[in-house]
């Protein structure tokens, strides 16, 4: 499907014009832009929409920063507004939101679903868009607009993507190996033992900024105790002490001799190119990798497809079946008091159009979160990440968005894995109780 310019004008409910979008750092400065020719009506039912409005994003790496600025880019276009982007470090942002949202925020601001979600709606920093919702809701799964809704019944997202944790390879370097994808842990075992015998690190990993970790706690909780349970646990009606956590990082602790060493000091975007970016010489440093598939902006566009990638082996549990995973789904939410109301909210519903998330996913590589997406465009990666999404059983949200954001950052879950990571020989029960009363001195939600 193309562009939704032409349905719209067919309605008489948006007139076009061509406007550029203004990108600035989170310093201010900006691009100018060519004035407006005109403001657009917003579509069924919003406020009519003109000016400028603007947005907070947390995609700070080239990949996803430009597949931003492609979607503000045409969804400048369709509303007729004009849309300043003002971009943050991701960690800072991400460990900032809270003072962010209650000081003077962006109109529109890029974030996740999930817990995090709810939470910064039910302390009043968020604005309600179910006007939004009247008009793109016939777009997505009851799925998604579950996850767009906080406690109260008010939707707070417009949700634009997903994407699965899954393990990610080079298909060339397995072919030449001759290695076979792992279907249990057992063979995931015997095939880093094999990838170790050939010089390589079997699973790259890099946690130096607190949350990639995480990503394997939640795998390893949801094959060996279910989806309810972590879920519960994220919720903090399951406990850190219960003895099937303690099993978790035991099993954790045993696999660790075929990760890569150092990971506290190493970046994820270092971890990724470690095992999908040979060196000059065409050698790799490690054979797989954890992590989402966001990864693949740190592979070249000509080696897009040589990048396999597969579910996270099976532990031969009672769990298997569920086929459990974490699929984030990534959006954008309107701050408490928006400057420019009108503005924020066209540019919200431009979000939920096929259109919109089509301009992203083609410069992201992700998976679009509109049902009725035209997908007839998708790369045999976002092909294969749309069969893994479609094939779990469970899906989650992640550690740091299903859980409450004072728990999972810096003081919280990104020390305490970091912690283990540097010290996996420790008391266990030691440090699960350390665990459980750091969230039990929190406040209440």
């Amino acid at each position: 499907m193309g562009s939704l310019a032409a349905p719209w004008r067919r309605s008489g409910l948006v007139t076009l014009a061509t406007l550029a979008i203004i990108v600035s750092a989170c310093s201010g400065s900006a691009t100018p832009a060519p004035a407006a020719s005109a403001a657009a009506a917003s579509p069924g039912g919003l406020p009519a929409a003109s000016g400028t409005t603007t947005l907070g994003s947390n995609e700070s790496d080239a990949n996803p920063k430009a597949a931003v600025a492609a979607i503000a880019d045409y969804c400048s276009k369709q509303a007729g507004i004009t849309i300043t982007i003002n971009t943050t470090d991701h960690n800072t942002f991400q460990n900032q939101i809270s003072s962010y949202l209650q000081g003077k925020p962006d109109d529109v601001v890029k974030w996740f679903a999930g817990n995090r979600l709810r939470f910064f709606a039910s302390q009043g920093l968020l604005t309600p868009i179910d006007d939004v919702w009247a008009q793109i809701g016939a777009n997505y799964t009851d799925a998604f607009k579950t996850a767009a809704t906080g406690a109260d019944g008010h939707q707070y997202l417009v949700p634009s993507i997903n994407y699965p944790w899954v393990v990610m390879y080079r298909k060339s370097l397995w072919t030449k190996m001759g290695y076979a994808v792992p279907a249990t842990i057992t063979d995931f075992v015997t095939l880093a033992k094999k990838m170790q015998t050939d010089g390589l690190v079997p699973l790259a990993y890099g946690d130096k900024d607190g949350w990639p970790a995480m990503g394997t706690f939640d795998i390893l909780n949801m094959r060996m105790n279910g989806y309810d349970f972590h879920v519960g646990l994220m919720a903090g009606t399951e406990k850190w002490t219960d003895p099937k956590v303690k099993a978790v990082f035991q099993e954790w602790a045993s696999l660790l001799p075929y990760f890569q060493q150092g990971a506290p000091g190493r970046t994820w975007q270092d971890a990724a190119t470690a095992a999908l970016v040979p060196d000059a010489s065409g050698k790799y440093v490690a054979g797989m990798y954890f992590l989402g598939t966001f990864a693949n902006a740190q592979v070249p566009a000509a080696d897009q497809n040589d990048i396999g990638m597969f579910t996270f082996p099976t532990l031969g549990t009672a769990y298997d079946s569920e086929n459990a995973m974490d699929a984030p789904i990534d959006g954008f939410m309107l701050s408490a008091h928006p400057a420019n109301v009108a503005a924020a909210k066209a540019f919200l519903a431009c979000i939920g159009t096929p259109g919109a998330q089509k301009a992203y996913t083609a410069v992201s590589g992700d998976i679009a979160a509109v049902k009725n997406a035209d997908a007839s465009g998708y790369t045999p990666f976002q092909v294969d990440e749309a069969k893994i999404i479609a094939g779990a059983g469970k899906i989650a949200q992640f550690l740091d968005r299903d859980a409450r954001s004072d728990f999972a950052g810096p003081s919280g879950m990104q020390g305490f894995l970091l912690n283990f990571l540097n010290n996996p020989s420790q008391d266990l029960d030691k440090f699960l109780s350390g665990i459980q009363a750091y969230y039990d001195s929190l406040p209440p939600q």
